[in-house]
């Protein structure tokens, strides 16, 4: 497994794949650790989860280096994803305890009550373009409520899996709780059908989402998948077109524009769409593409070569199809997968960055006549991630919030995950929630326990 800064297209380390006997030798190590470490008190895994923290503040430089290095994120961008894995630690070192106490629940029996018991070796599938954040968002909740965890990571970042494996054990978790599986997508099948495996979460594209759950529907075997978005940004005609465009020029290129949750549809108003686009090319234009090392750099390298291949190519496909490019739609000449900010304007339903998930720096704009178009248009995508709506009067916002098929609506906010609250979505975004108690709750076995 090949580790390439897409900054220089430079091999920066190789990992060997383990096969089937050390594949096996894993999880039976898992296995074994998830039957101690249940027994394990919420305080006891308390204070190993907030070691876990603060070894995640300690080597903040160190590991937000890695992230860059394997897939060019901005170095000011990874070290805050590794800092905001250190809130989801001690997040849940708080609350586990609160969120899993067993509820009374007053019935015919002398005693009736419901408990929430781990499950065993939790399978997760992470992606590459949030290395850190993607995994702890599930295993801080999954560790704390007694399950062990078994991580299958992108190949790409295969470093920041080994990186993540040690920082739990240095952190005194015992051997077994977070095990690293360096093996292809082609090998998540034979996981999946492991016995020692419980249940599986991924973090990925429809297509492994779909593939996820079919093989583990063979198993009958729990999943939660989130999956892509092509999040809509509405902005009203009473919101302030020129603010919008500057909130929505950081929505659409969080991570370089590499997130599922980034803005990517902009159905704006009419009355002020000229406006908000004018604003919205040059804010894009005035952001700085480079080094993911240099601090100064907001846009940094596509994580791989085919990425940026797909995304030029839903570029061209849509300004073939009538859409305007306002600026960039190019690959830019020099070393490395860098791709230029860019904006299409008059983009409808039927072209490719309307209908498709586009995963760069791409924003898409369509122009709406009124509020129920909007909202029409943004429920018109296979989508249902996330949301956004910009507006003078955030009670009317408010209202329109229950008409969007997503998994959350922000008011005047950019789309984001917070521990606090649940995170997920619905259609072909995914279904199950990760975060706040709700997210704790989907790998535990949520038992009823009658006494007479």
């Amino acid at each position: 497994m090949k580790s390439i800064n897409p900054a220089t297209e430079e091999t920066i380390r190789e990992h060997g794949e383990h096969d089937a006997g050390e594949v096996r030798h894993r999880l039976e190590r898992a296995a074994a650790a998830a039957a101690s470490w249940r027994d394990f008190s919420f305080a006891e895994r308390a204070e190993l989860m907030s070691r876990a923290a603060e070894l995640l503040r300690e080597k903040c430089s160190a590991y937000g280096r890695l992230i860059a290095e394997e897939m060019g994120k901005p170095i000011a961008a990874a070290e805050s994803e590794v800092d905001k894995c250190a809130w989801v630690c001690d997040f849940y070192a708080e609350h586990a305890a609160s969120f899993l106490a067993p509820e009374a629940v007053a019935t015919d029996a002398s005693r009736s009550f419901v408990r929430y018991d781990p499950l065993g070796p939790v399978l997760a599938i992470m992606p590459w373009n949030f290395p850190f954040w993607q995994h702890f968002r599930f295993a801080a909740p999954a560790v704390m409520a007694g399950n062990v965890a078994l991580l299958k990571h992108a190949s790409n970042v295969a470093g920041c899996a080994l990186a993540i494996e040690d920082l739990f054990r240095q952190a005194g978790f015992p051997e077994g709780v977070m095990t690293a599986l360096l093996v292809p997508s082609s090998r998540i099948a034979e996981l999946i059908a492991a016995p020692e495996v419980r249940a599986v979460t991924l973090t990925g594209s429809e297509r492994a989402g779909t593939e996820v759950a079919a093989e583990a529907g063979r198993r009958l075997k729990k999943t939660v998948l989130e999956l892509g978005g092509s999040d809509p940004f509405i902005v009203l005609d009473d919101a302030d077109p020129v603010a919008a465009a500057g909130q929505a020029a950081k929505a659409r290129t969080v991570n370089s524009g590499q997130s599922c949750i980034a803005a990517k549809r902009f159905l704006v108003a009419e009355p002020i769409a000229e406006r908000f686009e004018e604003e919205l090319v040059q804010r894009m234009e005035a952001l700085v593409v480079g080094d993911p090392m240099d601090r100064e750099t907001e846009i940094g390298p596509m994580a791989r070569e085919d990425l940026l291949a797909t995304l030029d190519d839903q570029v061209s496909r849509t300004v073939a199809a009538g859409a305007l490019l306002a600026t960039g739609g190019r690959r830019l000449p020099r070393k490395g997968w860098f791709y230029a900010p860019t904006v299409l304007t008059g983009v409808a339903p039927g072209m490719a960055a309307f209908d498709e998930e586009t995963f760069g720096p791409v924003a898409a704009v369509t122009r709406t006549r009124d509020t129920a178009e909007a909202i029409a248009l943004a429920n018109r995508s296979p989508f249902g991630l996330g949301a956004s709506i910009w507006t003078a009067d955030p009670m009317r916002a408010e209202d329109l919030a229950r008409e969007i098929d997503s998994g959350s609506v922000f008011v005047n906010g950019i789309v984001k995950s917070d521990p606090r609250l649940p995170f997920g979505g619905v259609k072909s975004s995914g279904y199950g929630r990760e975060l706040a108690a709700v997210g704790i709750r989907e790998f535990v076995n949520i038992k009823t326990v009658w006494i007479k």
